[in-house]
């Protein structure tokens, strides 16, 4: 061997030793710091949780429950297994010391998974072995408080800083909020004067006080307790100016505050122990001109009606009653994007007013088959048929429910005597409000069942009337920096141009299948007019005109089905040759592209090699 090929062996397990003494150094020097390249900071922390794991009083330990074994053929588990991880190891490096994390396996028939059942981790079963897979976080903190998400699902993932933030935030700073709670209605428990006997809670009521501590406000009086972390109004009707210049300046002031309107209350009963009280129910409410001055329109004479929207079947449709689907909800607020069906009724909706300094973001929106109506037509209403009359849809969507952000200015003038300092605009951070255009969605009866069960009462849910209320009280309570983090995009990079192809291919079968729809409905009602037209002795008969009409639609049918099965076949050719196309880029054009700078590159280096030979041969 010679010493040429003794240099090179010696460079290249130089360079190896060299290679494995770098990473080693890395690790342990640049432990903590990373540059994330993403293309939408998946690995960065937003502003808001890391001011989060700085204030934190108390040491939080998490733990992360995860089933290497059953999610073994599970790619997309292990995946979002994955992104969880490196995502709480992040919160880690950024909290000082106060976070711990562990990661167990909870492998079936250990301690651990005691642990993650004891925690109410939630086991999914998988497979055709009966194994279960944990894919779970639970949380405690010093003085014994825990908090548990059972199963991390991948279709929240873009929540999951969130989701994280707001646990570490609860156990980092244990102490129970408050709640001022100011409602004209009856949602807590006591006594009914009208049934002379005790009234149950409402369920939310139950929920809320589970969860927080809440005052009860006086409608009547001028002042706001002090220390309110939130303050709820319900239905807020007949409200003073005292009374109203309080929420105004708390609003202001940096207060949070979450809005239950009505133009029509079917749960305001009117006063107890008043003839006139059926004449009285049914009362709109309003916060006047607070609502003005925070650029907000909102008409308590109306109500919106929904054709699309509106409870029940085609047959028997109720416009003023609204179950909106996930496709009237805001999916990109956490407030509202987890939830599948919100029911309303007799709901108002909200505008933003032109120029207004505040920001106007719609959490529930109506379909676009809706328009508004009068209130009074819900009054003493026998027949839900009767508001088809006359009604059309605009074909606008209105806002049933918004988050009203931004600068605001005061509405109301400062008193002459006060024990407060008076502010005549918002503090620097704006104001942030909730609003919402109805209160009949917290009552029972629009989203639990209650059934007796072996002497308890089981209420289940069959809307998410009550995920939504508490989620906007949840997310409102959260301090400004919970409140601020984004929500996060899937690490997923779903393929966009494929989808948009399939979006169209599918309205257009839509359009299709509707106008099938349609010619099947008239043709019917043809028929059953050329049958009224005969006479009783020829009802079993079939005319000529009825067999050429059944004909024309069976071959219309057929022609239609055919244009259908050609726009499938289009839509699979199309994102068949769009495949193509990316596996040509992917396979070929990339490698070639290289190949040729590489040739090129090659090419020119020798040239360079090859003009010092030539300068240094032409001398003499």
């Amino acid at each position: 061997m010679n010493k040429k090929s003794i240099y090179s062996a010696g460079s290249l397990i130089l360079l190896v030793v060299l290679f494995i003494a770098i990473n080693m150094l890395s690790v342990n020097l640049l432990r903590g710091h990373r540059f994330d390249l993403t293309e939408n900071g998946l690995y960065t922390l937003s502003d808001g949780s890391q001011r989060i794991l700085d204030s934190l009083d108390e040491p939080v330990t998490l733990y992360l429950f995860f089933s290497e074994e059953a999610s073994r053929d599970l790619p997309q588990i292990r995946s979002y297994a994955r992104r969880v991880g490196e995502m709480m190891q992040e919160f880690v490096n950024h909290s000082n010391g106060k976070l711990v994390l562990q990661r167990i396996d909870p492998v079936p028939f250990s301690e651990q998974e005691d642990q993650a059942a004891a925690f109410g981790l939630q086991a999914v079963p998988v497979g055709a072995t009966g194994s279960t897979l944990y894919l779970g976080l639970a949380g405690s903190n010093s003085i014994g408080v825990v908090q548990a998400m059972p199963f991390l699902q991948p279709s929240k993932e873009k929540f999951l800083e969130y989701d994280l933030a707001k646990m570490i935030s609860s156990l980092g700073n244990p102490e129970r909020r408050k709640i001022g709670l100011l409602s004209t209605l009856a949602m807590e428990p006591g006594f009914d004067p009208a049934t002379q006997s005790v009234r149950d809670g409402w369920v939310l009521y139950d929920q809320l006080s589970q969860l927080f501590e809440i005052e009860s406000i006086s409608a009547d009086g001028g002042t706001l307790p002090e220390g309110l972390d939130l303050l709820l109004l319900v239905h807020p009707r007949n409200l003073g100016e005292p009374m109203l210049l309080q929420i105004e300046q708390f609003v202001l002031g940096g207060g949070h505050l979450v809005v239950f309107l009505d133009p029509y209350a079917e749960s305001d009963r009117g006063t107890p122990g008043d003839p006139m009280a059926q004449m009285q129910a049914g009362s709109a409410s309003s916060l006047g001109t607070l609502l003005d001055a925070w650029g907000v329109s909102y008409d308590t004479t109306r109500v919106i009606g929904d054709l699309q929207y509106g409870a029940g079947t085609s047959g028997s449709r109720h416009i003023g009653i609204l179950s909106v689907p996930a496709s009237g909800l805001n999916d990109s607020d956490i407030v509202t994007s987890d939830l599948e069906l919100v029911n309303f009724s007799s709901v108002g909706w909200f505008e933003p007013v032109d120029g207004a300094s505040t920001s106007f973001e719609a959490l529930v929106n109506s379909s676009e088959n809706a328009a508004p109506m009068d209130s009074s037509r819900l009054r003493f209403l026998s027949n839900p048929a009767e508001l088809m009359t006359g009604f059309n849809p605009s074909g606008e969507r209105y806002a049933l429910a918004a988050r009203i952000t931004g600068t605001a200015a005061a509405s109301l003038p400062a008193p002459e005597e006060t024990a407060v300092d008076y502010r005549s605009e918002s503090i620097a951070g704006g104001i942030n409000v909730l609003l919402f255009a109805d209160t009949d969605l917290l009552t029972d009866w629009l989203w639990v069942q209650k059934q007796p069960f072996f002497g308890e009462e089981i209420v289940t849910a069959f809307a998410d009337n009550g995920s939504l209320a508490v989620n906007a009280v949840d997310n409102m309570l959260g301090n400004q920096d919970l409140i601020s983090i984004r929500t996060r995009a899937s690490s997923g990079r779903p393929f966009d141009r494929v989808d948009e192809i399939r979006v169209a291919a599918e309205k257009s079968f839509r359009s299709k299948e509707e106008r099938l729809q349609a010619e099947l409905e008239e043709t019917e009602r043809k028929l059953n007019e050329l049958q009224a037209a005969k006479g009783e002795s020829e009802l079993t008969v079939m005319s000529e005109d009825q067999q050429l009409e059944i004909q024309r639609f069976v071959d219309r049918k057929l022609e239609i089905r055919r244009e259908l099965r050609q726009v499938q076949h289009d839509l699979q050719r199309d994102i068949n040759q769009l495949g193509t196309r990316l596996k040509l880029i992917n396979i070929g054009l990339i490698p070639a592209a290289v190949m040729v700078f590489a040739l090129i590159y090659g090419y020119r280096k020798r040239r360079r090699l090859k003009r010092p030979a030539l300068s240094a041969g032409g001398n003499p």
